[in-house]
């Protein structure tokens, strides 16, 4: 019994007979929770069966991880030449270049063939550097090689901050997934061997003549015809070399003479309305219209049309600023706008469009207001000249009696040719106009001021190509808040593209008494006007 007592249980000892019989025929068992081969603890069933799921899944890591990091730190703000540009490497299934040059649109280059795009964004124009070029043209000549070695230097240092951000992507992407560091080393690794590859790649279907062959988009799809086509100005450079010298100068002068405008503080008790017309697609309107909203403490701006040039769609986003300009933006159609761009412009916040007598309320005005009845861009309608005009702007008249009888009398009126506008006379006190590209002001023969504002964009963009610049106009009136009457009005006149002058000057008001002559003298002022109602005279400076 004692003897018994000391051995162990059989169980803890010796095999079960099922083990036993299976040794004494050959077989061996792993042990519990072992490979049957390596003696390693199982994989998992995720892991285990199915590579190509793993592959799949670490593909897709590091693709997120690397796309992640280029958004995020894989951009590089460079000069190139007189201009500050963003230049981005992106995700991409035919690769190639895209020039954005916003608000103008872009272009693209088919450059290289990659799963990569290169975008550069324009950012601004220097004034500084510009300025250098306008002071020593001789800097023209060496243009093309300081371009050139910005944009290698801005490549070359794009494609290190790529490397660092698609590799820090990927690696902390893989971190977070795996939380293996080994796994998380591999992503970098494998995120590092594709961006090499598309290097390679770009590298060896580089196509340098792609830069005569671009694909423009937005109001750039004019832009062989504004600087001619790429050919020749490979084969012109000299010409073209002058054409782009002249072209800085003037954006540069015009930037120079609309920072410098005076800055003048008018009476609290009147309603202050910016006039502009005639903008024609010159997106240097919209700075000086947001440089007069800021000056002048605007509380309403009044377009009279000819906002675009050709009314496509293509020029609607030359729109999109109007939303920020400050100010309340009333807008009628001129014969340069078309129904496609009155539409989009009921979209947007903050404007305002008059059509068919349409009448308002903004800012404590009644405006009133018609569209052109002729697009004379679509050359495929004869246009029916001054008769089509009239007969606008006598529906125009009707509406404004109509709006006078509903107790609900207009305070301006807009139509944008000046025929139309003369129809009104009698309806309405003030009715502005634009459309001929020169400034007038007349008290008609029943009473109402005509005011006739000139080109707000300086003739458009076609203005940088003449050699004479037209000179960009726009008119702030004010008006009594009780009477709703204009009292006074500044005429804003800036040298237009290639001129540095700036010149604001102030007129009150004639008694508008039934009389066919001209008015605008700054000499009178209507008799029984309150003096704090007339915003003080001041010299008209010169820039």
């Amino acid at each position: 019994m004692a003897r018994e007592a000391q051995q162990p249980p059989r169980s803890l000892t010796s095999p079960s007979p099922i083990r036993a019989a299976l040794a004494r025929l050959g077989h061996r068992l792993p042990r519990r929770g072992r490979s049957p081969r390596t003696g390693a603890p199982p994989t998992p069933l995720l892991h285990g069966p199915r590579p190509w799921l793993r592959a799949l899944g670490l593909t897709a890591v590091v693709m997120a991880g690397a796309w992640l990091g280029l958004l995020i730190v894989g951009n590089v703000r460079t000069p190139v030449g007189p201009m500050d540009t963003t230049m981005t490497l992106r995700p991409s299934l035919s690769g190639g270049t895209k020039i954005n040059v916003s608000p103008l649109g872009a272009l693209e280059l088919d450059s290289h063939t990659a799963p990569v795009r290169l975008d550069v964004d324009v950012d601004r124009l220097d004034p500084v550097r510009s300025q250098l070029l306008v002071e020593h043209p001789e800097l023209i000549s060496g243009l093309e090689e300081e371009i050139t070695r910005d944009v290698r230097e801005g490549t070359t240092e794009l494609a290190v901050r790529s490397c660092v951000a698609v590799v820090s992507g990927a690696t902390a992407l893989g971190l977070a997934v795996y939380r293996r560091p080994r796994r998380a080393l591999a992503a970098g690794g494998l995120a590092l061997a594709l961006l090499a590859a598309s290097g390679v790649s770009a590298y060896a279907s580089w196509n340098p003549k792609s830069v005569l062959e671009p694909r423009f988009s937005g109001l750039l799809t004019s832009a062989p015809s504004v600087v001619g086509n790429a050919r020749s100005i490979v084969t012109e450079f000299s010409v073209y070399q002058e054409e782009l010298a002249r072209l800085v100068t003037n954006v540069t002068k015009l930037y120079e003479a609309t920072s410098t405008l005076p800055a003048y503080r008018p009476d609290p008790g009147t309603i202050r309305v910016l006039h502009v017309s005639d903008i024609h697609l010159n997106p240097a309107a919209w700075h000086i219209i947001t440089s007069l909203v800021e000056q002048y403490g605007i509380d309403v701006i009044i377009d009279s049309g000819d906002t675009m040039d050709h009314g496509s769609a293509a020029e609607n986003g030359f729109l999109d600023p109007i939303s920020d300009l400050g100010a309340p933006y009333v807008w009628v159609r001129g014969n340069h706008d078309s129904l496609v761009t009155q539409k989009y412009l009921s979209g947007l916040k903050n404007v305002h469009v008059l059509d068919d007598g349409r009448a308002v309320t903004v800012a404590g005005l009644r405006i009133a207001g018609s569209g052109d009845p002729q697009f004379t861009p679509d050359r495929s309608v004869v246009a029916l000249g001054d008769p089509a005009e009239r007969m606008m702007g006598i529906r125009l008249a009707s509406a404004l009696r109509d709006q006078k009888r509903a107790g609900t009398p207009v305070d301006i009126a807009v139509a944008h040719n000046p025929v139309a506008a003369r129809e009104t006379d009698g309806t309405v006190p003030l009715v502005l106009a634009g459309h001929v590209h020169r400034r007038h002001t007349e008290i008609l023969k029943h009473g109402t001021r005509l005011k006739i504002e000139g080109s707000t964009g300086g003739g458009g963009l076609r203005a940088v190509q003449n050699e004479k610049p037209e000179q960009v106009r726009a008119s702030v009136l004010y008006l009594d808040r009780e009477t709703l009457r204009m009292q006074a009005w500044d005429e804003i006149t800036l040298g237009g593209l290639g001129l540095t002058t700036a010149e604001v000057s102030r007129h009150l008001a004639e008694d508008p008494k039934p009389d066919p002559s001209p008015s605008g003298s700054p000499s009178g002022v209507p008799l029984g006007t309150p003096a704090s109602s007339v915003p003080s005279p001041s010299p008209a400076p010169s820039l």
